[in-house]
């Protein structure tokens, strides 16, 4: 089974066996192009029998015009769902992943709920993915968690622009620019264009002042969007994935008490709280695994 993630700048393609079990990976970045990496992604990891005839299909943003020229190259070479409705989102493919052979292996009752360079979100309910009336179920990135109009929340979304990848950096700049001091300016010769949420996480690390408030911000605002997602789906567990589980020694203590704040206590007893444990092959992963299972 081969399944693919799509994103504006890069493709991610697993071959797996039924038991889900990793047999190829790859990552090939767009640079430009993401037709052509999705192509080469897929080259490499195609069994030596030939490339398989059904693809799962996933993106972050499944609507993004970046996508669409990828679905298009691989359209007249692999059936499958997506030739009909497009990619499944990323983390609704996650969520079947990571309760499949993931961190809630034999759950039933899941959310996945993710953040990088997007916030993604997706959710299992007996065993099987819930898409929505048009697959865009739990798009996180437009959970409204803050009051403030901003324009770039009329395009992205409230939770993607405050804490995805570019969320992070630029709350850190504008702390810079306020006035406060972060080595991070430092690392980066002044380039506040070459900040990325690496370094304010490796700053975090480090004992710097600034970046670790712009993290204790960010975890506040997942524990918020977390326990958004708790409450309207009631699950068996909730898995955190991207940075939430890369960088769980900044964020999930405080992600953990917030969520610890915004929940009632017999919901809150009765949750579990797990990090993903496969990484970026997740959604690539759950993409193979729904369209195998979707198969007649």
């Amino acid at each position: 089974m081969i399944g693919v993630e799509l994103d504006e700048t890069r493709a991610i393609a697993v071959r797996i066996d039924e038991a889900g079990v990793v047999e190829a990976h790859a990552v090939v970045d767009a640079a430009g192009d993401l037709a052509a990496a999705a192509t080469n992604a897929l080259a490499q990891v195609a069994s030596k029998r030939g490339e398989a005839g059904v693809l799962g299909l996933a993106a972050a943003i499944p609507d993004s015009p970046a996508i669409a020229p990828a679905v298009l190259a691989l359209a007249p070479r692999f059936d499958g769902p997506f030739r009909e409705h497009g990619p499944m989102p990323s983390g609704t493919a996650a969520a079947v992943a990571e309760a499949w052979v993931g961190a809630g292996r034999g759950v039933q009752d899941l959310v996945y709920f993710g953040c990088g360079d997007h916030t993604t979100g997706g959710m299992v309910r007996g065993g099987n993915a819930v898409t929505g009336a048009r697959g865009r179920a739990t798009s996180v990135a437009w959970l409204a968690l803050n009051p403030v109009e901003r324009e770039d929340y009329r395009k992205t979304g409230c939770l993607e622009a405050e804490v995805a990848a570019h969320g992070i950096v630029r709350r850190l700049i504008w702390r810079i620019k306020a006035g406060d001091k972060s080595r991070v300016l430092d690392k980066v010769n002044g380039d506040f264009a070459a900040i990325t949420v690496a370094h304010v996480l490796e700053a975090a690390r480090e004992r710097d002042g600034v970046s670790i408030s712009v993290i204790r911000d960010t975890a506040k605002y997942l524990g918020m969007a977390a326990a958004n997602l708790v409450v309207v789906a009631d699950p068996e567990m909730l898995v955190l994935g991207g940075i939430m589980a890369s960088a769980a020694d900044l964020l999930l203590e405080p992600l953990r008490a917030e969520i610890s704040r915004r929940l009632p206590k017999p919901m809150l007893d009765a949750l579990l709280i797990q990090t993903a444990a496969l990484g970026d092959a997740a959604a690539a992963i759950g993409a193979a695994r729904h369209v195998s299972v979707a198969l007649p």
